[in-house]
């Protein structure tokens, strides 16, 4: 089973010897068969190679925010909607802090309330 790391060292490895993305995807897939990484991944990892970045280490990313649907969050809207029930999700989001999908996915599903 091939990892990650030996596909992008191969990655490398072609782009050196001047292939080219679609090249170097036929290649993997040759090489690695069904473990071979998909085109859009190969195209990713050139994408630094050509701006000068050979590292093959993953940069650091900012964190998405959580999503998830929390106790405390379905608290959060429960106590501010039965404080005044006519206030709009966008009320809800700009006094809760909840994005506006999970203060409605939390009203309908949580709260069963229309």
């Amino acid at each position: 089973m091939a990892d990650l790391k030996e596909q992008c060292v191969c990655i490398m490895f072609c782009f050196l010897l001047g292939k080219t993305a679609a090249e170097t995807v036929t290649m993997l897939r040759e090489a690695f068969e069904e473990e071979a990484l998909s085109q859009a991944r190969v195209y990713e990892w050139f994408s630094p190679f050509k701006r000068g970045d050979m590292s093959l280490e993953d940069q650091p990313r900012s964190r998405r925010l959580s999503t998830r649907r929390t106790d405390e969050k379905i608290l959060k809207i429960r106590n501010v909607i039965m404080f005044d029930h006519r206030r709009t999700i966008d009320k809800l989001e700009a006094l809760t802090g909840v994005s506006w999908s999970s203060c409605k996915r939390i009203l309908t599903e949580e709260l069963c309330m229309k």
